[in-house]
C-alpha cells in the first residue's frame, strides 16, 4: 500500500522560504498524482496544490505566485517550494495521492510549518 512521509517543516520568518518534501513508497510513483494540503488549528483541511503523473499542476488561489509543486520521479519524491511566506500559512502540511476528480487518500502524518511575523 502507498505510504507517504512529509519532511522539511519548521519555523520561518514572514517573507521567508521553505521547501517541503513528501517521500513515496508502496507503489509505482510515476502512476500517481500527488497533492499538498494544510490544516491550521481550528480549521478544516484545505487544498494547496496538486501535480499529476505527467507533471501538470494546479494551485489554490491563495498560494499562486508563491508556492511551486514539483516531482522527481527518480527519487520518488514530491516537493512544495514555498516563498514569501505569511503568518496565515502556518499549518500542518500533508501530502496525499490522487486527483481532484476522484479525491485523495493515503495521507501522510504531516509536517508543521510555522511562520512568525
Amino acid at each position: 500500500q502507498v505510504q507517504l512521509t512529509e519532511s522539511g517543516g519548521g519555523l520561518v520568518q514572514a517573507g521567508g522560504s521553505l521547501t517541503l518534501s513528501c517521500a513515496f513508497s508502496g507503489g509505482t510513483f510515476r502512476a500517481y498524482g500527488l497533492g499538498w494540503f494544510r490544516q491550521a488549528p481550528g480549521k478544516e483541511r484545505e487544498f494547496v496544490a496538486v501535480i499529476d503523473r505527467s507533471g501538470g499542476t494546479e494551485y489554490a488561489d491563495f498560494v499562486k505566485g508563491r508556492f511551486i509543486i514539483s516531482r522527481d520521479n527518480a527519487k520518488n519524491t514530491v516537493y512544495l517550494a514555498m516563498t514569501n511566506l505569511k503568518p496565515e500559512d502556518t499549518a500542518v502540511y500533508s501530502c496525499a495521492e490522487g486527483d481532484r476528480v476522484l479525491g485523495f487518500k493515503s495521507w501522510g502524518r504531516g509536517t508543521q510549518v510555522t511562520v512568525s511575523s
